[in-house]
């Protein structure tokens, strides 16, 4: 183990951040302007951009959304 428990809902965003950054920015990127050169510029643009906000937005968001489909999820009887 890298990290105490405690750290949990950090690493899990960290982790989450930067997954789903990585892939966004990516197709993008892609989708409005093609892989053209400087591609990977324009892409690394974006994601330093993206990154510190969908972090702090997973970090924030994510216990809240948690219970919400806990409370969404029908129960078996």
């Amino acid at each position: 183990m890298l990290f105490p428990p405690r750290f949990a809902p950090i690493v899990f965003a960290f982790l989450m951040s930067i997954y789903m950054v990585t892939l966004m920015t990516f197709v993008i990127t892609w989708a409005n302007t093609g892989l053209m050169d400087g591609f990977f510029g324009r892409w690394w643009r974006a994601f330093y951009i993206a990154w510190p906000v969908a972090f702090c937005l997973i970090l924030l968001g994510a216990p809240r959304l948690q219970r919400l489909a806990a409370v969404l999820i029908k129960r078996p009887r």
